[in-house]
């Protein structure tokens, strides 16, 4: 592997090339929809699940795609992280689920990014969770809620709370492909399996289309040899389901959440921000 295997925008270096890839910026769409849903996955916390939603879904949306972002987690990390006051909100993404089962556009909430749109949540969600297991069709109630909705973005993102448990299930079934952000340390590695089991799972018995769109390497420190041999390992597990966009660690981050906005917008010029940027339109080729 080159010396530097990951640039300042986040690019990394393949095994075997002497560059790394470019991915083009994408041309204005003429339309948008139907959506693509795609589904921020791993049963481990800190991993970098709601930075890369927000970050993601806001790059995608700077590139003039429409972006629905989905709060899945009660700790309501996303919402939050949008700078949205979630224990003031009379509805949220749980009252869309159960109970009232109020259609998803009554909940929605316009951000300050544009063409970033919100689903947001609270720790309400947790106990919708437990009202799911007795609903008919528990599996597909979030994909049930978010149909409406498909024709009118480009991207739907979902965040999941750190668990394999039903809500998760919910997100899996209606995604069609996930995105697996992953520390770069190694007790990160040791959960994977699992995860991609659980994947494999949902794709044969409730989701034929689901599929791991890639793997995300998170909160990477090029300074340390351990966060390079963890990298490295990755690659060497998983080939091409490693994203070539690689998220390094930064102070800003913390300072994004508390300020309420995505990088893209706090700290445009930042390696962070060039970093999702670069996700974001490694995602477009993906998927197109």
């Amino acid at each position: 592997m080159a010396k530097k295997s990951v640039d300042d925008d986040g690019s990394r270096l393949v095994k075997g090339e002497k560059v790394a890839r470019e991915f083009p910026v994408p041309s204005p769409l003429s339309k948008h929809g139907p959506a693509r849903i795609i589904a921020m996955v791993n049963q481990k916390g800190g991993v970098g699940k709601t930075t890369s939603t927000i970050n993601l879904g806001a790059a995608l949306a700077g590139y003039g795609r429409k972006v629905l972002l989905v709060d899945f987690d009660p700790q309501g990390a996303l919402s939050v992280g949008l700078g949205i006051p979630v224990y003031q909100l009379e509805k949220t993404l749980r009252h869309v689920l159960v109970g009232e089962q109020i259609p998803a556009k009554d909940v929605l909430i316009k951000t300050q990014v544009k063409n970033l749109d919100l689903l947001p949540s609270n720790i309400e969600l947790a106990a919708a969770e437990l009202e799911l297991v007795s609903e008919v069709g528990r599996e597909h109630v979030l994909m049930s809620a978010l149909k409406p909705l498909i024709d009118e973005y480009d991207y739907m993102i979902i965040d999941c709370q750190p668990s394999l448990g039903l809500l998760t299930v919910n997100a899996l079934a209606a995604a069609e492909g996930c995105i697996v952000p992953l520390e770069t340390e190694y007790f990160a590695l040791r959960g994977l399996a699992l995860l991609t089991q659980t994947v494999e799972k949902i794709k044969g018995r409730i989701n034929p289309k689901l599929e791991i769109i890639g793997i995300l390497p998170t909160m990477y420190d090029p300074r340390t040899v351990h966060g390079r041999e963890v990298l490295e390992r990755v690659e060497e597990a998983f080939g091409d389901k490693v994203f070539e966009t690689v998220i390094s660690r930064t102070v800003k981050f913390p300072e994004t959440t508390a300020a309420g906005a995505p990088i893209t917008e706090y700290a445009p010029s930042s390696p962070a921000a060039k970093a999702y940027k670069r996700l974001a339109r490694e995602v477009i080729v993906k998927l197109t």
